[in-house]
């Protein structure tokens, strides 16, 4: 690389980094989450430890310990999502003798990390052929330790058109359910900006057997008629941003008959699954009680 090419590169990561640390501005159908909820997360100095259970998803902190750690066997592949767009996806499948349903696993506005691989790892200890799809690729974000990509992701992320993301969730689910292990079954799990794709997701695919929406915005009321699948909804008691958006949703779904049920976990902070070591307990406590939920949810709709 010449003089002049690297110094344009690092004039380009300096200008990126430099964006990220504004808030951020998202599409109008797209959780656009505040900047208090989603700066990058420093490095846990809690003296609560993360619950050494093999039963949940990891803590940030040891989403790579646990990934190194793992039996099961994960891959990075890239599947044809249209005509000119391709995504990479991180996919680990159970160790079982029989067929899986598929659950994909929505990022957070930090984009594919460390820790969502961790998450989709555990899905798959639990019985299911997990994919989480990084719906950035298409971004051609720099390689990197996820303390360089998560301001870079959360800068362009609100730049993510919602109709396209939808149709790269159908892609990536028909892919799944293509696989020789699958059932031709999928649910969605999505976590903060991925909670309300999660949601929106339940909006838009008749197809989608089970969703879950952990801290994500419900979508508007008027969007919900043409929800057919059962939605989970997951909450921190202090995130009276996202909080507030869950009486409408529920209204409107309750008078169209269909499945809403949530829990507001008490004084667990937004992104409670990903800092278990937050909010002196509560977010641990909210953990341990979310995600056998998760699990039960996506057995009883998909089974495993």
């Amino acid at each position: 690389m010449s003089a002049q090419s690297a110094a344009i590169r690092l004039a380009l990561t300096i200008s990126l980094l430099a964006v990220a640390c504004t808030t951020n501005k998202a599409a109008p159908a797209i959780d656009s989450h505040a900047a208090a909820d989603h700066a990058v997360p420093p490095p846990s100095t809690s003296s609560i430890s993360a619950p050494d259970n093999r039963g949940l998803p990891p803590d940030a902190s040891e989403a790579l310990a646990r990934l190194s750690n793992s039996p099961r066997h994960g891959e990075w592949v890239m599947i044809r999502t249209g005509v000119g767009d391709s995504l990479r996806a991180w996919v680990v499948y159970p160790e079982k003798s029989s067929k899986a349903p598929v659950v994909l696993v929505v990022h957070e506005i930090f984009g594919l990390s460390s820790w969502i691989r961790g998450v989709t790892d555990q899905l798959a200890a639990d019985g299911f052929i997990a994919i989480a799809p990084d719906l950035l690729t298409m971004k051609n974000l720099p390689d990197g330790p996820d303390s360089v990509v998560a301001p870079l992701a959360r800068a362009v992320i609100g730049s993510l058109d919602p109709a396209w993301v939808q149709s790269q969730l159908d892609a990536v689910a028909q892919y799944g359910m293509s696989l020789p292990a699958a059932e031709k079954r999928y649910g969605i799990v999505g976590f903060c900006w991925g909670g309300g794709i999660s949601f929106a997701h339940a909006v838009h695919a008749s197809g989608l057997g089970a969703s879950v929406v952990y801290y994500g915005t419900s979508p508007k009321t008027v969007e919900l008629e043409s929800v057919r699948a059962p939605v989970l909804g997951l909450y921190g008691g202090n995130d009276a941003r996202v909080d507030a958006t869950i009486p409408p949703a529920d209204s409107a779904l309750r008078a169209l008959g269909r499945t809403y049920v949530y829990s507001i976990y008490p004084g667990a902070g937004h992104g409670f699954l990903r800092q278990q070591t937050g909010m002196d307990g509560a977010n641990m406590a909210a953990t341990r009680a979310a995600w056998p939920a998760t699990i039960a949810w996506f057995k009883k709709y998909l089974g495993s």
